[in-house]
């Protein structure tokens, strides 16, 4: 291994490539993406949301919550209604065959971290995830905007 591929980025880089393949491999072949599993999951747990709240939280882009939403009101996954309190916005609810979708994702979600840690024990697992998720925090308080994927 060359100096190159011992550098943190580097490596971090290539893993980080490897995990976008997977996860958009995973979800395609369910004919899913990524966003789909954002947005159920959310309303799965967090309950119902105005169009604006549910971009918020799940970080996902307006233009691209549009295109998304529209996919899986089509799919019946999802439903618009109009706000009794504000009839100019749409709150967005999720329908039985959504929360089964989103049963479903969870669970390709599951396979598809398995896969990318597949050489690391469980405990290995816990302290990759625990020292990933410190470096995003502080980067991310630093300002460091987060990426819309998966």
């Amino acid at each position: 291994m060359n100096t190159v591929e011992r550098l943190p980025s580097w490596l971090l880089t290539q893993t980080a490539a490897h995990a976008s393949r997977l996860v958009g491999d995973g979800f395609a072949a369910v004919g899913a993406r990524g966003y789909h599993y954002r947005l159920l999951n959310s309303l799965r747990g967090e309950g119902p949301a105005s169009q604006a709240d549910l971009g918020r939280r799940t970080n996902i882009h307006l233009s691209d919550m549009v295109a998304a939403l529209n996919e899986l009101e089509k799919s019946g996954y999802i439903r618009r209604k109009p706000d009794a309190a504000d009839r100019r916005r749409n709150v967005i609810t999720i329908t039985d065959a959504g929360l089964a979708r989103a049963a479903e994702l969870a669970e390709r979600v599951r396979a598809i971290q398995d896969a990318l840690l597949e050489p690391l024990n469980p405990d290995e697992r816990e302290e990759l995830t625990a020292l990933l998720a410190k470096l995003y925090e502080h980067h991310h308080r630093q300002g460091f905007p987060p990426l819309s994927s998966m």
